[in-house]
């Protein structure tokens, strides 16, 4: 079974940027770009709805990891 890619922030933003630049639809970008049509729709999707905080990744970041301990250890 292949490995699934994983793609970039910053790969997801540009492709949506074409998507919207350009007079292309969401099928021609994605061909251009060798992706699937149907997950370049949902990064479309996520970027229009949650605008500049979409596409953080997976897990938690470090900030939010570091007050949740502190305020763990303040608990204690």
């Amino acid at each position: 079974m292949p490995k699934r890619r994983k793609y970039s922030p910053g790969y997801k933003q540009e492709a949506v940027s074409l998507v919207e630049s350009t007079d292309k639809n969401i099928s021609q970008v994605a061909r251009d770009l060798g992706i699937n049509a149907n997950m370049l729709s949902c990064w479309c999707r996520e970027y229009t709805s949650d605008g500049s905080r979409a596409f953080r990744g997976q897990g938690v970041s470090l900030d939010e990891e570091m007050t949740a301990l502190k305020r763990e250890l303040a608990r204690v």
